[in-house]
């Protein structure tokens, strides 16, 4: 899981406007912003990609049956 997170701190220092982390085992994710720390969010049915990716909706509960 470290070598995850350290990739998204890289993708993070390197311009990324968004990072999410989907952790389905834990049916959790990670909000990674453009700066500063990530945000936990467990339990999510659903992501968007707000200003970032416009549109973009993502659901979550397929991921979390498997």
């Amino acid at each position: 899981m470290s070598a995850l997170r350290r990739k998204m701190g890289a993708y993070q220092a390197n311009g990324a406007q968004m990072g999410w982390l989907l952790l389905p085992q834990e049916q959790v994710v990670e909000l990674w912003p453009a700066s500063g720390e990530p945000q936990r969010l467990e339990g999510a049915t659903h992501l968007n990609g707000g200003d970032v990716i416009a549109g973009l909706r993502l659901d979550l509960a397929e991921l979390w049956q498997a």
